[in-house]
């Protein structure tokens, strides 16, 4: 099978490859689309904590079932599935609260032996298989993996539909955080970027303030005089130095922030801010089955025009060109799927 790699860092090759061989409970998926995530970005620059090149690169995927193992049950094959790309190992506290993201050993696709998805064919366990609904495409099936960090991501952040919500940073998974939000029935939304075209798409998902951040010092104070005020929630999708204060600034008391993007390095931290106003930080991690089963039915209901993220289809021959662009944000590209049919 032709399978995508991220060979060394910033190269990116297709290979030929042995189909994978399934488990008894596993199943095969013969992929229609996958997708390039920001994650995906980390580990084609050689900044992944854990994903290291040569990989096979990607982890959100939709396709068909074409085969099932001797032990599957709630399979057959040609269901239209998509997956929740992680499993916890051993007898760790996520193993035993259900938070697979606490597992000591969590795997995703591109580590060990588990191949990524951006190949013709992936495979995966039957527990972590989610079966798409006729009326929902591949095209939104591959968003169900993203949009999962941005429910959790609301998740954590105990969001109210009475909220004032702040995000900083409109790449996909802030967009998708946005949608998170905003099916919640939040109004009061606020987003910024750097990019025009990015903070576009945030206002065809229905986001009420879009700020472009871009050598604009007093950004802080204008969000605040535009919404009227200091936000319940801020959620951090972009991981910049100094991001985190600025989060704190616009909090208002007793206000939560989430850290979602991946950091490569320290934060300043004003524990001043913190303590005195009695602010919170929460972490942000992936996600659990509950986070995916939301996600799947935001996309299902259609109330939420999520594949407002989608910029670009690529066929798989043309990867290369896709982490490229997504790497230099170039032709104002944001979500970036790569087709294998």
């Amino acid at each position: 099978m032709k399978a995508v790699f991220v060979d060394a860092p910033e190269t990116v090759v297709v290979k030929e490859i042995d189909i994978p061989k399934i488990k008894d409970d596993e199943v095969l998926i013969k992929v229609a689309v996958a997708g390039i995530c920001g994650s995906d970005i980390h580990t084609y620059k050689g900044l992944h904590p854990f994903r290291k090149p040569p990989v096979v690169i990607g982890h959100e995927v939709a396709g068909e079932v074409v085969e099932i193992g001797k032990n599957v049950t709630k399979f057959n094959v040609g269901d239209r599935v998509t997956v929740e790309p992680q499993k916890g190992t051993g007898e760790s506290e996520g193993e035993m609260t259900g938070n697979i993201n606490y597992s000591d050993e969590r795997l995703a696709p591109g580590m060990g032996d588990w191949l990524g998805t951006m190949a013709e064919y992936f495979v995966s366990p039957e527990s972590l298989t989610i079966g798409l609904p006729d009326s929902v495409s591949y095209d939104h099936g591959v968003l169900v993996e993203p949009l999962a960090v941005g429910v959790h991501a609301a998740f954590k952040g105990d969001v109210k539909a009475t909220d004032r919500v702040a995000i900083i940073g409109a790449g996909p998974i802030g967009l998708l955080t946005l949608a998170a939000v905003r099916a919640r029935g939040v109004e009061e939304t606020f987003i910024t970027d750097v990019l025009d075209y990015s903070l576009d798409v945030a206002r065809e998902l229905g986001v009420k303030e879009a700020m472009n951040t871009m050598n604009n010092p007093n950004w802080i104070q204008e969000a605040k005089e535009k919404m009227g005020g200091s936000f319940d929630k801020v959620f951090v999708t972009v991981g910049v130095p100094g991001i985190v204060n600025d989060a704190l600034t616009l909090l208002k008391k007793g206000g939560r922030a989430v850290t979602v993007a991946m950091f490569n390095g320290p934060q300043d931290l004003d524990i001043q801010q913190l303590q005195q106003n009695e602010k919170e930080i929460v972490g942000c991690m992936t996600y659990n089955r509950p986070d995916t089963e939301e996600a799947l039915e935001i996309i299902r209901k259609k109330e939420i025009p999520v594949e407002k993220v989608i910029s670009h289809h690529l066929s798989y021959e043309h990867a290369a060109e896709g982490f490229k662009i997504v790497n230099k944000k170039l032709d104002q590209s944001v979500k970036v799927l790569v087709n294998f049919n």
